[in-house]
């Protein structure tokens, strides 16, 4: 972890947000038959004593009806307790569903309004939108009435500090992250130790959930300033013995080697790396036959075909979704969304009656609508609010620009029921299926290539790929762009190999036909094209020797590129 911060001067002073035009009032009013609220902070400079309301007292409790406030009161007091208890945690996890998405809203509101009162650069975000409450319309209306952030409308505008609580960083407990600048530009996000600690229970819950205790959790998350590396160490410490090694192919099978096979394993780190774990495993003569290891990756997504070709090895894999942006542990796949994800992938019905007319499979999560509340755009955009009151640094409705969207879990319910296929079958004996609601997710809503009218995702790139077990185990990465050819722009695969030539047209020719072959049967648009025009098949793969062509900078990166832009293209 870094210890900077940023020190620059306030660069807006907020401006209070009112309700009417012709008198000042307090910046949310209680509504009618509601608890009477405090009066907004004035925000002085450097003062830290609304960090112990955060902690602690409930600062909005007037703003939202009674009878709603004391629901919802009760279900985070049970959902506090459940983070303090593994059998409590599955208890309420496994509730019938509806309440707690019922509840989510109201939830979401009680965050965005106590930002309100406490941060200065929220407070000035609103009075800009020109935000007015109503506070007696329903509780998703007033949260579909505030405005929608994400960083260029308010992460670029306002400082840390500013959009921080009481405007100031607290004195102790912070932990100061960065992102990995897959962006563009690195980013530094602050957390309190309330915040973290309370991430990092839930956390352990679930990574409990999917792979018991006990067991020996190498983690192979990049480690320093990145918030995965730690933090994951930090959860998996309290149900397994921990050993941190980032991602080093060697450390991580020396660590294996000696403990033995006699102890259970869970290996955690980006979905690459655990390739080229189980790939060198393999040509080092690894037994992974010999071992019990099950897998928990995370920062960018995974396809169908990579779990595939993980699991000829791994017992079995499970991917999480989280961002720098908001935090860690927002959603994470269960065994019932990889079972999901596989019975959707194989009935085009079922995929269209989840997803509407997607264009690809996405990944498939569940998540907690009690700690974050998750929408999605008209356009299809992913928006999450963070709803804990112990956020240092609030999000509230922000977008990260990730495609997808949320089904409640009642309604997948009733759609399996239709088709008579009975999710308890994925869960092994004694193991209860959680009921939380889905999360389903594309990829970055810009992360595709555009060719004859259809988006070319990666992660199906990926999928075909990785669908020969000879070809992929000499891939090492891959990315997507186009180029010119002819007068016109074509999509090209670039794909980095190991062991053997580079410069091999038999491998680029079966691994284009693979793509085209896969493309033309997950995704509709694409197999259009096709049919129309047969030259939307003349897809390019280009094969490179590691670290050169588009990969030369890898090795700096912490996340690699999907899509590249060449010279002389409108990618």
């Amino acid at each position: 972890m870094t210890t900077l911060t940023d020190s620059r001067p306030l660069t807006k002073t907020p401006t209070p947000v009112t309700l009417t035009t012709s008198e000042p009032r307090a910046l949310i009013p209680p509504a009618p038959g509601s608890v009477a609220s405090p009066r907004p902070s004035s925000y002085p400079p450097g003062e830290p004593s609304l960090h112990r309301r955060a902690r602690g007292r409930d600062s909005v409790a007037g703003s939202l009806p009674l009878m709603e406030h004391a629901a919802l009161a009760g279900a985070l007091a049970l959902q506090d307790a459940a983070t303090r208890s593994y059998g409590l945690f599955l208890r309420a996890a496994t509730l019938p569903p509806g309440a707690a998405e019922r509840l989510g809203p109201a939830a979401a509101l009680r965050a965005a309004l106590h930002a309100a009162r406490h941060v200065p650069a929220y407070h000035a975000f609103l009075a800009e939108a020109a935000w007015r409450d109503q506070p007696d319309a329903p509780t998703p209306a007033r949260l579909a009435r505030l405005p929608i952030m994400d960083k260029e409308s308010y992460v670029r505008r306002y400082s840390i500090e500013e959009r921080c609580l009481d405007g100031a960083l607290p004195r102790a407990g912070l932990q100061i992250d960065e992102s990995s600048g897959s962006s563009g530009t690195a980013f530094n996000w602050v957390r309190g130790a309330a915040e973290s600690r309370e991430m990092r229970r839930t956390m352990a819950l679930f990574a409990r959930y999917l792979c018991g205790d006990g067991a020996i959790a190498i983690n192979a998350f990049s480690m320093g300033a990145w918030a995965t590396g730690v933090s994951t160490g930090e959860a998996l410490r309290r149900h397994c013995i921990v050993k941190s090694t980032g991602p080093d192919v060697e450390k991580v099978l020396d660590t294996m080697r000696a403990f033995g096979p006699r102890y259970p394993y869970v290996l955690t780190g980006y979905p690459p790396f655990l390739k080229s774990l189980v790939d060198e495993g393999e040509r080092a003569g690894f037994p992974w036959a010999d071992y019990r290891v099950r897998a928990l990756v995370g920062g960018e997504g995974m396809g169908e075909g990579l779990r595939a070709h993980l699991e000829r090895r791994l017992d079995v894999v499970y991917s999480g979704y989280g961002a720098s942006d908001l935090e860690m542990g927002v959603a994470g796949e269960s065994p019932f969304t990889v079972w999901l994800r596989r019975r959707v992938a194989a009935d085009d019905g079922l995929r269209r009656a989840l997803f509407g007319d997607a264009e690809c499979l996405p990944m498939i999560f569940q998540y907690n609508p009690l700690t974050h509340y998750v929408e999605a755009t008209p356009g299809g955009e992913l928006v999450v609010t963070i709803n804990r009151l112990s956020v240092v640094s609030p999000r509230v409705r922000y977008n990260i620009h990730d495609a997808g969207g949320v089904v409640p879990f009642a309604r997948v319910a009733r759609l399996l029921q239709t088709r008579r296929l009975d999710p308890h079958a994925c869960v092994a004996p004694g193991q209860p299926l959680l009921r939380f609601p889905l999360l389903y997710l594309y990829g970055r809503s810009d992360d595709t290539v555009s060719y004859m009218g259809a988006n070319i995702y990666p992660r199906d790139v990926e999928d075909a790929l990785y669908d020969d077990g000879s070809d992929a185990a000499r891939i090492t990465g891959y990315c997507l762009a186009l180029h010119a050819q002819d007068g016109e722009e074509r999509p090209c695969v670039h794909v980095e190999v190991r062991g053997g030539p580079h410069d091999d047209p038999e491998m680029a020719g079966r691994l284009a036909a693979r793509i085209v072959r896969h493309l033309a049967n997950v995704n509709r648009d694409f197999r259009n094209a096709l049919a129309e025009n047969p030259a939307t098949g003349q897809l390019a793969v280009r094969l490179h020797a590691a670290g050169e062509g588009p990969f030369a900078g890898d090795a700096g990166r912490i996340k690699r590129r999907r899509v590249v832009r060449e010279r002389g293209t409108t990618l």
